[in-house]
């Protein structure tokens, strides 16, 4: 009777700590820069997955997979401990998602949009995976349009999700970092004068409303919260020096267009936010990884 009355305690004692256990999560989304130019610069490529290795992420979202294959990005990915990967497609410029949990596909989208959507669930979030146009402001308020509706729609099912990618636009928060760094709007005033196509500004200045639509629905922008202002650059890098900018513009040459955009159910769940901007990124990618810490 002692000896099962002991164990009976046991198993309650066991139950109850397990119960009371947090769980952590670390997620990392990062444009990699053509695919490690279509994977001729193999130096470029070690030096990131050692990086990502020392990270410790649980979830990755990659931008630029370009000349990637299901299997290539399955190889890279264990490289820092990931067994689980999903690839939008295998042309252009995809997008890609690792985990060390496995991942349910719930859409792949590509209609609509400059180079698509990946949507997938994971550690019990819905994860949408972004990289818009690089070209268009108003592209990029249809595509936002599109898939800020995927996301309401896909909320009904699951209140914790996470937007995150390369949005290529300026958020209204971020409006005071944008007056520090003037040399960033003149760059792009003069390449827009080229192009009769695409404009990258509205009437002349940096649009916000892409980044205010996803806020609106709502979405947390948790770096806004953690990163200071000064901080908050997420391109260009060091590595475009000699390529369309010189030693002397690049100190002048800085804005935030990569972000992490959490549902509000997960937002009080977030501990930290990152822009990995220092030196042992600078050569890595043109733009600086951006990270988020949850924990529940």
């Amino acid at each position: 009777m002692i000896r099962k009355l002991y164990l009976l305690l046991l198993l309650i004692g066991l139950s109850v700590a397990a119960y009371g256990q947090s769980q952590k999560l670390k997620v990392l989304s990062y444009n990699i820069l053509n695919g490690f130019d279509w994977g001729k610069d193999t130096a470029r490529e070690a030096n990131l997955v050692a990086w990502m290795k020392a990270q410790k992420a649980d979830v990755i979202a990659l931008q630029e997979l370009c000349g990637f294959t299901e299997e290539k990005l399955s190889s890279l990915a264990e490289k820092w401990g990931h067994a689980h990967t999903i690839i939008l497609k295998t042309e252009g410029y995809p997008v890609g998602l690792t985990s060390s949990k496995p991942i349910e596909v719930k859409e792949k989208l590509l209609s609509g949009l400059w180079h698509g959507m990946l949507h997938c669930q994971t550690w019990g979030i819905d994860f949408y995976v972004v990289h818009l146009s690089p070209a268009d402001w108003k592209f990029r308020r249809k595509e936002a349009e599109i898939i800020g509706n995927r996301i309401l729609e896909g909320q009904e099912g699951n209140s914790k999700y996470i937007v995150l990618g390369d949005f290529n636009a300026h958020s209204p928060f971020d409006g005071d970092f944008d007056l520090k760094y003037p040399h960033q709007l003149e760059r792009t005033r003069r390449s827009d004068q080229g192009n009769e196509k695409y404009k990258n500004l509205r009437e002349g200045m940096f649009d916000y409303s892409v980044i205010s639509s996803f806020l609106a629905l709502p979405l947390m922008d948790v770096c806004q919260r953690y990163v200071p202002l000064n901080y908050r650059s997420s391109f260009p890098a060091p590595i475009n020096v000699g390529k369309w900018l010189t030693a002397e513009e690049m100190p002048k040459t800085k804005c935030r267009i990569d972000f992490i955009l959490v549902s509000p159910e997960l937002s009080p769940l977030c501990t930290g936010a990152y822009i990995y901007n220092g030196e042992a990124t600078h050569y890595l990618s043109d733009h600086f990884p951006v990270a988020a810490t949850f924990e529940w």
